[in-house]
């Protein structure tokens, strides 16, 4: 079974695509440099570390407006 499951990482991030988009782009830095958040991972993989970044709250999503969609005056 899937640790964390998808409906406790959805409570999280807002949408599955923030939460994919999220997952790979922390899991990119992982790769890159192995900067770890937590002291311990279920997962052996870059993606499922990311996960559970998310899972534990050590990771966030912020949904910034567009600025070319803002209303002119």
């Amino acid at each position: 079974m899937l640790y964390p499951s998808i409906d406790s990482l959805l409570t999280k991030i807002d949408s599955k695509y923030s939460l994919v988009s999220v997952a790979a782009k922390r899991a990119r830095i992982l790769q890159e440099d192995g900067s770890y958040q937590l002291p311990k991972y279920v997962s052996h993989k870059n993606v499922g570390k990311s996960l559970e970044e998310i899972h534990a709250g050590k990771l966030t999503f912020a949904n910034v407006p567009n600025m070319d969609d803002a209303p002119t005056e």
